[in-house]
């Protein structure tokens, strides 16, 4: 994650690049969004500690890469529309990195995974398939590698033949093809107040409007989808669900939530779309929503933010009847899951690899999660599994404001503000599974001391 403003702390040589790069990642996670008016060149050069030519020559580059407009006498504001691509060095270096990193939502590292990564490899070595090597058609890749895709599923609690499902490079991609299959340019997609940070852009990519539904403590309000699907007069096409637990507010849904939510996707003509990336890392889970329509239900998961990120292996269950529709779209994105992968991800799913690894990053979390609990105080919500909190800020603490000031103390949160749909209540989301336990507890620390503490008063 990315944040804004900068701070002088960000500014490395060459300053124009480093300026440059900010604030398209900014753009990108949406802590920027299309219209914003950027700071005039002296104010942002004042505030970072740089020339005013060096501001100017950051947004120079800025404009030719048309991710800003410059108009004369009124300032430079952010373009509105999708851009279609990011030049790679405008891509945030490693080195530019805050060292205590609690924005990106990745599991533990454990050593176990690295250990699974060659042992893996070195069994698939011995026995590589030729279809691996040699197949270029997407067909053998679902024959070979669908059954144990139908088996994760059903880990998730979701019973579907191979038939039903499609392999794809991971959540992301899935998403995308469920998304395309759906909907057109134009129309509506319910989600959350505050959803996933992908499927923001790409609603931009794809022409589509978010329309945020009112929730509670248990989530998405049954009868608030019904009135705004009505209210959109056949343009709101699919609700969109992060029903456990990888949603921004960290909430896992009850079995009857989710059943009267399914209920009112058929009875408004909706389709579901379920995302859900932790998938059997939550135990004791609910059913997934899938489960209550499945005939007009698409669900999503994978194996990255529960296993190991470089495992890129996603899987999306379908609707029977528009099986053929989704593969056609997916053969669109990206044609086929890449085989090498798909194969690793098998060999850990046969081995009992993956099962070992689920059972040790459900250990490590619940003991973090204590940690974050004890240390942020009853005020970040999460749970047991979880590999974020999300922490409404006091009244009076602004998002940005905070989120600045934890970088100067060397610590990076994710602003509420790159989730929101229509929630702009200020607050972060702190991820706890990139650290080791020793600096996430640091930083963690460090996050609570910027808090008020109980009955002192805030601004």
């Amino acid at each position: 994650m990315s944040h804004w403003p900068l701070i002088p702390e960000d500014i490395t040589r060459p300053a124009y690049r480093s300026v440059a790069q900010g604030i398209v990642a900014a753009i990108g996670d949406g802590a920027l969004r299309p219209g914003d008016r950027l700071p005039a060149h002296r104010e942002l050069a004042w505030q970072l500690g740089i020339s005013v030519q060096t501001v100017s020559r950051a947004y120079e580059e800025l404009i030719r890469a048309d991710m800003v407009s410059g108009e004369v006498g009124r300032g430079t504001f952010v373009k509105s529309g999708p851009r279609e691509t990011v030049e790679i060095p405008w891509h945030r270096k490693r080195e530019s990195r805050p060292r205590l990193d609690l924005s990106l939502m990745s599991p533990v590292q454990l050593p176990q995974i690295a250990d699974a990564w060659r042992c893996s490899m070195q069994r698939i070595a011995q026995k590589l398939p030729h279809e691996t090597m040699f197949g270029l058609r997407p067909g053998e890749t679902l024959a070979r590698y669908g059954a144990a895709a139908s088996d994760w599923l059903a880990r998730c609690g979701l019973i579907a033949r191979p038939a039903r499902v499609l392999v794809a490079n991971g959540v992301t991609p899935a998403m995308f093809v469920a998304l395309m299959t759906v909907a057109r340019h134009g129309d509506v997609i319910a989600t959350e107040a505050a959803t996933s940070h992908t499927l923001k852009p790409a609603a931009r990519q794809l022409g589509l409007r978010l329309q945020g539904i009112a929730h509670d403590a248990r989530g998405m309000l049954p009868e608030a989808l019904a009135e705004a699907a009505a209210a959109a007069s056949g343009q709101m096409k699919a609700v969109y669900l992060l029903p456990s637990g990888a949603g921004p507010y960290a909430q896992v849904m009850d079995s009857d939530r989710r059943a009267a939510l399914a209920q009112v996707a058929e009875a408004a003509g909706l389709f579901v779309l379920e995302c859900d990336p932790l998938g059997p890392l939550v135990t004791r889970r609910p059913p997934p929503v899938a489960s209550f329509a499945p005939n007009r239900s698409f669900y999503f998961t994978g194996l990255t933010k529960c296993l190991s990120p470089g495992l890129r292996f996603g899987i999306l269950a379908m609707p029977d009847h528009l099986a053929e529709r989704t593969v056609n779209r997916h053969l669109s994105v990206s044609w086929m899951a890449t085989p090498i992968i798909a194969e690793i991800a098998a060999d850990w799913m046969e081995s009992g690899v993956a099962d070992t690894i689920l059972q040790a990053h459900r250990k490590e979390l619940a003991a973090r999660n204590r940690m974050a609990q004890r240390l942020l105080g009853p005020g970040s919500a999460g749970f047991a599994h979880g590999l974020h909190r999300w922490l409404p800020l006091p009244e009076g603490i602004a998002e940005r404001a905070f989120q600045r000031q934890a970088l100067r103390n060397g610590v990076a949160v994710a602003a509420g503000a790159n989730f929101a749909v229509t929630d702009r209540r200020p607050a972060i989301r702190v991820c706890l599974g990139g650290l080791g336990r020793g600096e996430l507890e640091q930083a963690l620390g460090i996050l609570a001391s910027l808090l008020p503490a109980p009955g002192q008063p805030t601004g």
